[in-house]
């Protein structure tokens, strides 16, 4: 079986094989970061995403062969929203820019599996795995669920985005209903952290008894 990035995973599962995934402003990196301290090994693709592009890295330097300076900040690093702007609007750009980036993404994937132990629990962090149809690579897929409305404040709060760019990026990603249809557990994030940790915390019991019934 394969991952989101072609490589190989069986070998790592002898639980499960957990696919963690939500819209843009859902909130799916405060699912990720808690399921990881109650011990899971969250792989982020997200994450690697950024890394693969960091100052000095080769994925960098196509993304400006391809995009040009324009993409690039005073300091040399990728200006992450200048870029999202230009791709979020042409899929035939957003077609380029995975090309780049989603090889470099797998390679990186394939080292922290090659890490983990035979008996983890790996959580792939994945944004587009509705987008790409990826949920039957997972045995257990969960959605962190937020209407569009809050995910479009919370980018405005957080990352200082304009309206139309949160509208653009929501536009380009699964709609809320597919997304949903997906999941095998969803995660409600509309409310107060405290309410998060505790749907989180019944989340990873039921993982663990899902991963005891083998």
């Amino acid at each position: 079986m394969m991952d989101p990035y072609g490589t190989m995973v069986d070998r790592l599962w002898a639980v499960l094989k957990i696919g963690l995934t939500g819209g843009i402003g859902s909130g799916k990196s405060e699912v990720s970061k808690r399921l990881a301290a109650r011990g899971a090994v969250v792989i982020d693709a997200d994450k690697i995403a950024r890394q693969v592009v960091e100052p000095g890295t080769p994925g960098l330097a196509r993304v400006v062969a391809v995009f040009g300076d324009e993409v690039l900040r005073p300091d040399g690093s990728l200006d992450r929203e200048k870029l999202g702007s230009i791709v979020f609007a042409d899929s035939e750009r957003l077609g380029a820019l995975n090309a780049i980036v989603h090889p470099l993404v797998g390679e990186r994937v394939a080292e922290l599996q090659g890490r983990a132990a035979d008996d983890a629990v790996l959580v792939y962090d994945v944004p587009l795995l509705v987008e790409n149809k990826l949920a039957p690579m997972y045995d257990v897929v969960i959605v962190v669920d937020a209407a569009d409305d809050v995910r479009i404040r919370r980018l405005a709060e957080h990352r200082d985005m304009p309206e139309a760019d949160a509208k653009a990026r929501i536009a380009a990603q699964a709609g809320r209903e597919e997304r949903l249809a997906a999941a095998d557990i969803v995660i409600p994030n509309e409310g107060p952290l405290e309410e998060l940790d505790a749907r989180v915390a019944e989340v990873w019991d039921e993982l663990l008894r899902r991963a005891a019934r083998g």
